[in-house]
């Protein structure tokens, strides 16, 4: 109701209407909704940008959750790869008598089989296990799923540097006092897309095993044997040279095969790196990493109630 100012007929006396304001303008504007619609694409990158401050906070707790309450802390990071080493050069390199690429000290080929393959196996362990690991904040609180597993990725790629640190120096010492002189290939520049193939290969195996698992529990019992088996398939401790040329290409078949081949070649000059040598990884990151993120992304909230 209006008041007789507004009615009046006197044009002097009479006031204008207020203006009615539309339904849909006066409908407040939402920051936020809750649907169940998964989010994807560039609105799902856009997402994950806004919660980079939670990714930093997550990254900081996985790296020191491994190493608090410990007697050594993050002296394990360089004491684990050197027992590691230890045992390879008494078993491989003692024992089975396992050849190594010709002029490299086989401890520096060890250890450089040693630090990447950390790297993709600890990855790939931990991104399987995401919804069985995080299920307790998956069920409280909500943010993209996809932030636990990239703060999997990021923590193991710090370790990783670290680690590499230990090779530098080992490197170091056996350049003054034992006259080894690397000879890092060429194609040096291949190394930073060596290290990124090795990653988005743990994360997009690592996602498609974390749904599968999530669903079926037992499969993580095939999942460690499975990279048990994928150690001796892959030429951590002995090059590709070093196969019989009829099992090579069965070799190859393996992703992991050119990434480790052409690492080691980059800082030791242990073969040929070749460009067309990091194709096959890199096709099959490709065919799968969008699959897995799809399959990751949709199947993230259904999850909940299974695990």
């Amino acid at each position: 109701m209006y008041s007789n100012s507004y009615l009046s007929n006197d044009p002097l006396t009479r006031k204008p209407l207020p203006e009615r304001i539309p339904a849909e303008k006066a409908a407040p504007s939402w920051e936020w909704e809750i649907n169940a619609r998964t989010e994807s694409g560039n609105r799902g990158w856009k997402q994950l940008l806004s919660y980079r401050h939670l990714l930093f906070r997550m990254v900081r707790k996985e790296f020191l959750i491994n190493y608090q309450q410990t007697v050594l802390g993050p002296l394990w990071i360089f004491i684990q790869p050197l027992l590691t080493l230890l045992v390879y050069v008494v078993v491989f390199g003692k024992l089975i008598r396992v050849p190594t690429s010709p002029g490299v000290p086989p401890v520096i080929f060890y250890l450089c089989g040693i630090v990447l393959w950390n790297f993709f196996h600890e990855s790939f362990l931990m991104i399987s296990r995401t919804f069985r690991e995080n299920i307790h904040v998956f069920s409280k609180v909500y943010f993209p799923r996809l932030i636990a597993p990239l703060s999997v990725l990021i923590t193991q790629f710090l370790r990783f540097l670290i680690q590499l640190l230990l090779l530098a120096l080992l490197l170091l010492w056996f350049v003054l006092f034992e006259g080894y002189r690397p000879a890092p290939g060429p194609l040096l520049w291949m190394l930073p897309l060596t290290l990124l193939a090795c990653g988005l290969m743990s994360l997009a195996t690592g996602l498609l095993f974390a749904v599968w698992t999530g669903k079926y529990r037992d499969l993580i019992n095939i999942v460690e044997v499975g990279v048990r088996l994928l150690f001796f398939i892959t030429p951590v401790v002995y090059p590709l040279s070093a196969i019989p040329p009829e099992m090579q290409g069965w070799m190859m078949l393996n992703p992991l095969t050119s990434i480790f081949e052409t690492f080691r070649a980059c800082l030791l000059g242990a073969g040929e790196p070749t460009f067309s040598g990091l194709a096959y990884p890199l096709l099959f990151l490709v065919m799968t990493l969008p699959f897995a993120l799809h399959l990751f992304n949709r199947q993230g909230s259904r999850l909940i109630d299974i695990v």
